[in-house]
């Protein structure tokens, strides 16, 4: 499946701040104050851990509502940080509710990393570059 973005930014806004349209989807994305931003919009980095973390409570919801589990809710917590200029680790905690039992919930665990935003950050990836105008 391909997906399609569109990131704009123009001399009108504010310092940083770039306007992501997907569909008929808007947002804004942008950087902290103190990294010389308008703090309008979550910073690049912290749009990858939403999107991880939605793609992750998303997946593990359908696969549960296919078992017909007792999936109540989800919450995704993610924090991200360099090891070293190369390397980066992303610590993705899921606080899941409802009446599972045990072996429910470490399939769950492992079903986590079958979302489809995980793969992409985990899997082999390249990334092609044109310009144009």
């Amino acid at each position: 499946m391909s997906r399609t973005a569109t990131v704009r930014y123009g001399a009108t806004y504010p310092p940083y701040a770039t306007q992501l349209i997907v569909g008929r989807h808007h947002t804004v994305a942008d950087e902290p104050v103190d990294l010389g931003g308008a703090d309008t919009g979550p910073a690049p980095d912290e749009l990858v851990l939403q999107a991880l973390g939605a793609c992750t409570a998303i997946t593990l919801r359908m696969y549960a509502e296919r078992k017909q589990w007792p999936l109540e809710g989800v919450e995704v917590s993610l924090d991200y940080g360099h090891r070293d200029k190369e390397s980066a680790v992303i610590e993705r905690r899921l606080s899941l509710r409802g009446p599972l039992d045990q072996a429910q919930r470490e399939r769950l665990l492992q079903i986590a990393d079958a979302c489809p935003v995980h793969r992409l950050l985990t899997g082999k990836v390249e990334v092609k570059t044109s310009t144009s105008g």
